[in-house]
């Protein structure tokens, strides 16, 4: 038979024919390997079994005391799975972040290899390069970037490893005694740590006999933070896993009760922070590597599509499934200090030299307000700490007093939820809420559609544009909208940053503190635990890390019943009662009065709230609530010194201009 001949196209055919072939070859080959595996690996808090319920006092320990966990964080590193015939696959730059009391208890294992799978090993912390490590390194989702986890050990260096805070209840006959709540002398309850194990059981709690409803009962805080390189913790679990198809699931168990172990909640066990030598940081730490075994409910589990039983423990909160937007106009160059973490800029809004004009020019014009009467400079002055400085609440345009104290709005870029409450999710949802609030500006989004619609320039301002032009510039086309107006005032607002104060100045080796300020420095900086002869004021638990502040929500005793429920109008949990977000001391200078309710009109009265003024309310923070009556006892030159290093943190930029020039160093 004659040979054919191929045309040239044919060739080419044949060949792409061929290379199709194979790259289909190629992938059912990865498939069958499980190259796009994942696996969802779920940790479930309990207590003896039972799934565990964060804030109540449900729980009972061996010694009969009644406990409540309020905060269960943790890092995880260096993964790895055994196959059946004994060898390991490990991973070990991965990281994850767990909190038990927001939900986000699942880590995802990516790209396990098809096959048969008996163990499960993890760390609880980081590894030593990565521990000692700047934090400023990490991007915005990653799981050890501080405003993620806010687990980062400020400035001794390091992360916490694991974080479990809680109350334990008192027997009623204490229910009257101050010493009961952590004063001077040991209560019949504890014994301290005691030889033989840290334990001194003791009897069950009795209840009361008389019927109704049981007055609340008195409480005291637990604080326990594992941490530093030797409490580098090793989970090892047996599972049955199968990797078949591409996604599966194992979920753990992590029994707080094993953790709690025989011991017995009092002064001496009421808070570690892991310094060398302390016995109660390693006795945990064995107890929390035996916490973790498989679930009853089973090892190997479908991974229901599109599950919202649990939070990714990786991954940023804001704007996650945002997909990234057109750049329109000049990039604005986004600065900030080399030792801030790196914040979760909106990739749907990305900053540009229009568009932060735009917002600039918005967030100043009381066209948004109901006659014309306020801007949103009204009560956050640019010049004055970027709050309604002197004003404990705010005045609208109807002349009525607002609720809650004006935030300030430096550094918001690295804040995730705004107001005193968190109740908006995002900055252009925040900057929507004045406008339209009563007590506030009083106006409708339509109403300040039209009017920016019809602003005309004035003859006054020959340089003057009108919006139309404005949002071309911004966002590529003349229509003004409610959602443009947000998304302009976003971002301006996240360009507003404050990071050149004297402590900036003396961190990069430009100034020095005084010898007062050195020691508010110290204070701030050092817990204060007598018992391990460390005398600090314990402030950096909740207003850590350069930024001076946590990116959650706490009760710092303000009131015993809290007048404004806070956070729990947001969430509805009980839990939450008289939250409130903890703010940045950047500036607390400059912001008073203080509190969400001003009710503190000088810093020195705030600072003092912490020694003398914390009410033992239910929601207390527990690393308030594990120190005596009244909060931490400080002398007077301590507080002071307080108070000198926290005037440190003002930025100049944000000093009335009179006041600047009345602090002026002279030449």
């Amino acid at each position: 038979m004659k040979p054919q001949h191929l045309t040239t196209n044919q060739r080419i055919a044949r060949v792409w024919a061929t290379l199709a072939v194979l790259g289909l070859l190629l992938w059912w080959t990865q498939r069958a390997r499980g190259v796009e595996s994942e696996v969802t690996v779920s940790i479930e808090p309990c207590f003896r079994g039972e799934p565990l319920v964060f804030d109540q006092l449900r729980c009972t320990n061996s010694a009969g005391q009644a406990l409540a966990v309020t905060r269960l964080d943790m890092l995880l590193s260096g993964i790895a799975v055994r196959r059946t015939n004994g060898t390991w696959l490990e991973k070990h730059h991965w990281f994850a972040f767990i909190n038990g009391r927001e939900g986000r208890t699942n880590f995802v294992l990516r790209g396990l290899p098809a096959g048969d799978y008996d163990r499960l090993r993890f760390s609880i912390g980081v590894p030593t390069e990565q521990n000692h490590a700047s934090p400023a390194q990490w991007d915005a989702a990653h799981p050890l970037n501080p405003q993620v986890n806010g687990l980062h050990w400020n400035w001794q260096g390091g992360y916490v490893f694991l974080a479990l805070e809680g109350k334990w209840g008192l027997p009623p006959r204490f229910a009257g005694e101050r010493d009961g709540v952590g004063g001077e002398r040991v209560n019949a309850l504890n014994t301290g740590l005691a030889a033989s194990g840290l334990s001194h059981p003791s009897p069950a709690l009795t209840q009361p006999e008389t019927g109704g409803p049981r007055p609340p009962r008195p409480t005291a805080g637990f604080s326990w933070h594992l941490a530093t390189d030797r409490q580098l913790m090793t989970v090892d679990v047996p599972v049955t896993l199968g990797v078949h198809s591409e996604h599966a699931a194992v979920r753990l168990t992590f029994d707080l009760a094993t953790v709690f172990g025989e011991l017995t909640l009092g002064r001496d066990t009421s808070s570690t922070h892991s310094r060398e030598g302390d016995e109660l940081a390693d006795w945990l730490r064995g107890n929390v590597e035996r916490a973790f075994s498989p679930s009853r409910a089973g090892g190997l589990q479908p991974l229901p599509l599109g599950s919202s039983r649990a939070k990714t423990a990786t991954g940023s909160r804001r704007h996650e499934a945002a997909a990234p937007a057109k750049v329109i106009g000049t990039p604005y160059r986004f600065t900030y200090a080399s030792h801030f973490p790196k914040p979760a800029l909106p990739l749907d809004n990305p900053l540009t030299e229009e568009g932060v004009a735009l917002g600039r020019r918005l967030f100043n014009d009381p066209l948004l307000s109901k006659g014309e009467k306020q801007s949103c400079a009204s009560c956050h002055q640019m010049n004055g700490g970027t709050v309604d400085a002197g004003k404990a609440f705010s005045l609208g345009v109807d002349g009525l007093e607002g609720k809650r104290n004006a935030m300030p709005l430096y550094n918001l870029a690295w804040k995730s939820e705004f107001f005193w409450d968190g109740r908006a999710k995002s900055l252009r949802q925040q900057a929507l809420m004045p406008i339209q609030d009563d007590l506030e500006m009083h106006e409708t989004l339509p109403n300040v559609v039209a009017k920016l619609k019809s602003a005309r320039a004035t003859a006054a301002d020959a340089k003057a544009i009108t919006y139309a032009t404005s949002f071309t510039c911004a966002f590529g086309s003349p229509d003004i909208t409610a959602e443009r107006v947000g998304l302009a005032l976003e971002q301006f607002l996240l360009t507003v940053t404050s990071f050149d104060s004297k402590f900036d100045r003396v961190m990069r080796g430009e100034s020095n503190f005084t010898t007062e300020e050195q020691r508010g420095f110290e204070l701030f900086h050092t817990e204060h635990d007598p018992r391990r002869g460390q005398f600090g004021a314990d402030c950096f638990h909740c207003h850590g890390g350069p930024l001076f502040q946590n990116v959650s929500f706490a009760n710092n005793g303000l009131d015993r019943e809290p007048k404004d429920l806070g956070r729990y109008l947001v969430t509805g949990r009980d839990g939450d009662k008289g939250k409130f977000s903890v703010p940045s001391l950047r500036n607390v200078e400059l912001t008073a009065p203080y509190m969400h309710d001003g009710r503190h009109r000088t810093l020195e009265e705030a600072v003092f709230h912490y020694v003398r003024g914390v009410q033992r309310g239910e929601t207390l923070d527990p690393n308030l609530a594990k120190h005596p009556p009244g909060g931490v006892r400080l002398p007077p030159p301590d507080l002071h010194a307080l108070v000198a290093f926290l005037k440190t943190l003002t930025d100049e930029s944000l000093r009335p201009a009179t006041r600047r020039a009345a602090n002026a160093p002279s030449p």
